[in-house]
């Protein structure tokens, strides 16, 4: 199979359709658009959003709090989730990655405390609940703060 053979399915797709060429095409003079009215014209309709001069929706239901669209989130590993690694391993963003924990880790790793540490060792990452870093300096570990 070659990218030049790629087609759609069978009946997902319809056929072109030339707007306003002729009577005989039938979709010629108004071209799908009926007559006069708001539509009907160029540049015609309304925005996004629009409910015909009813509060929309989007103004009507209520807002509360913050969201910041520059945060960064960091991804979420609890610490029961540690215990794959051997004794005396570095646990780090790369190694979760590579273990098959994390799928994805675009700002950092933040260690959270759900769950037992049974093994002795170096977790680095971007930030640890206090309960986490408790547990893994409890086991004989490191807690680095990246």
């Amino acid at each position: 199979m070659n990218l030049s053979n790629l087609s759609p399915a069978a009946g997902s797709t319809r056929g072109v359709w030339r707007k306003g060429r002729g009577a005989g095409s039938g979709n010629g003079k108004t071209g799908g658009r009926g007559h006069k009215g708001q539509n009907a014209r160029s540049g015609g309709g309304v925005r996004i959003g629009f409910e015909g001069g009813q509060m929309p929706l989007a103004r009507r239901i209520p807002k509360r709090g913050f969201n910041n669209i520059f945060a960064k989130p960091l991804e979420q590993v609890n610490i029961s989730k540690l215990d794959v690694f051997e004794d005396g391993a570095v646990v780090d963003a790369e190694a979760l990655l590579n273990a098959g924990i994390l799928s994805k880790c675009r700002y950092g790793v933040k260690i959270l405390g759900n769950g037992e540490c049974s093994k002795k060792l170096t977790v680095k990452a971007n930030a640890f609940s206090a309960s986490a870093k408790a547990k893994i300096e409890e086991a004989g570990g490191k807690a680095e703060v990246i």
